[in-house]
């Protein structure tokens, strides 16, 4: 902000503004809807693989080589074991988008739960006062 006075340019002190509960639920509300928006989940990773075979002459052992694939795998824990599965192109992308709806809903969760904090003490913080 410019002074009248002196004609140079002044800090504008900026006051932070601490959310109100109303606002908590707003936001809490918010993310409730974003996660009853979130498809099929899943957990693990797709990745894809190339093989080279045993055959001297294949083009997997030529120079450059050119190994055979991709083949799509997924992999996850099940059970507390290592599961993999082998999957066709198709359903290969599925499994990606179900693993990203997974963790969107992770980060959601997580954020629902600091802004439920943030609530909860403001509630508390008013029945101490009360």
């Amino acid at each position: 902000m410019v002074d009248p006075l002196l004609g140079e340019n002044e800090p504008v002190a900026r006051a932070t503004k601490t959310p109100t509960l109303t606002e908590h639920e707003r936001r809490y509300r918010e993310l409730l809807a974003e996660i009853g928006e979130i498809g099929f989940i899943r957990s693990g990773s797709v990745a894809p693989r190339f093989n080279y075979c045993g055959k001297p002459n294949c083009r997997c052992h030529a120079d450059p080589p050119q190994p055979h694939g991709p083949y799509w795998q997924w992999t996850a824990k099940v059970d507390g074991k290592t599961v993999n599965r082998r999957l066709s192109e198709r359903e290969a992308a599925l499994y990606q988008e179900w693993i990203g709806n997974d963790r969107r809903l992770r980060a959601l969760i997580e954020e629902l739960r600091a802004v439920a904090e943030q609530a909860t003490n403001l509630v508390l913080d008013q029945v101490v006062k009360v």
